[in-house]
């Protein structure tokens, strides 16, 4: 039967990145956001807050996470999964560079609230077996009285275990922030990620960016363009979550901004050196 315990637990979040510490890293002090940061698996990294926004603030706990992971998806080529849970509801969102977050909820007895279409995009933008994952997938969009909220996100986490994640042992759903906080502290390899100024994060990232399968993005009329749309896009969302008030949202409009303004930047640095013959 579901648990009564989960009814009555605080809230908390965890932040899963398809890829190496190394990589999130640089995108993740962006947030500006105080986190810990550990392996979680092949390819996989795993972000826990070490603060509470959500109760001090107005937003709950998965407008806060939604906002986050737009933002750490959005100058990345890697995809951000957010779990999220409270006393009523448990959730998690899915975030992919530009393209639109999908989002499932379940209540807190386990009663699913989300659309069938939403796992299906989740499976395809995760490169899951279409059939072999989809089967267990579509199993948590059916109602099941012996399952809580709980029990749906670890069988999510189960799923996700094909694609290589692997939570260290007591980061899991339904534990309260605090709690995941002092076990993630003493995981093995983990790192606290706070701001350290926007040229360290910046050079970090650029450096990460080069190296990888985006790099030649980087200069040129590509890399122009690409920082043109992201300010484009960046203006209004940003505006947008200020007369909201949203202020997960209002990161990922100003990271937005940011990529854009460096991209333009950085092309022209590079050109002049490239000109003086130093590129």
């Amino acid at each position: 039967m579901p648990s009564e315990a989960f009814e009555h637990t605080a809230a908390g979040a965890l932040l899963l990145c398809r890829a190496e510490p190394d990589v999130v890293e640089p995108s993740a002090r962006l947030l500006r956001e105080q986190m810990l940061l550990a392996p979680a698996g092949r390819e996989w990294s795993v972000l826990v807050p070490e603060g509470k926004p959500w109760v001090r603030g107005d937003e709950p706990v998965d407008r806060v996470l939604t906002g986050w992971a737009t933002a750490l998806a959005v100058g990345s080529t890697w995809p951000v999964l957010a779990l999220w849970w409270d006393s009523d509801r448990s959730g998690c969102t899915l975030a992919a560079g530009f393209r639109r977050t999908v989002e499932y909820v379940w209540l807190a007895n386990g009663t699913p609230v989300g659309e069938d279409e939403a796992l299906r995009t989740f499976a395809a933008r995760l490169g899951l077996d279409p059939v072999l994952d989809m089967q267990p997938l579509e199993a948590l969009g059916r109602p099941d009285t012996e399952s809580d909220a709980r029990a749906r996100l670890l069988g999510l986490l189960a799923v996700l275990a094909r694609a290589g994640v692997t939570l260290p042992s007591g980061l899991g759903p339904g534990e309260p922030a605090d709690r995941l906080r002092a076990v993630a502290r003493v995981v093995p390899g983990v790192r606290e990620v706070e701001w350290s100024g926007w040229r360290d994060v910046v050079r970090a990232e650029l450096d990460v960016v080069e190296r990888g399968p985006f790099g030649p993005w980087l200069r040129g009329p590509r890399a122009r363009a690409l920082a043109v749309a992201q300010m484009a896009a960046g203006l209004p969302l940003t505006a947008w979550a200020v007369r909201r008030r949203s202020g997960g949202w209002a990161v990922a409009g100003a990271l937005l901004l940011v990529h854009g303004a460096l991209g333009l930047a950085y092309d022209r640095v590079r050109a002049a050196d490239a000109g003086s013959g130093r590129g």
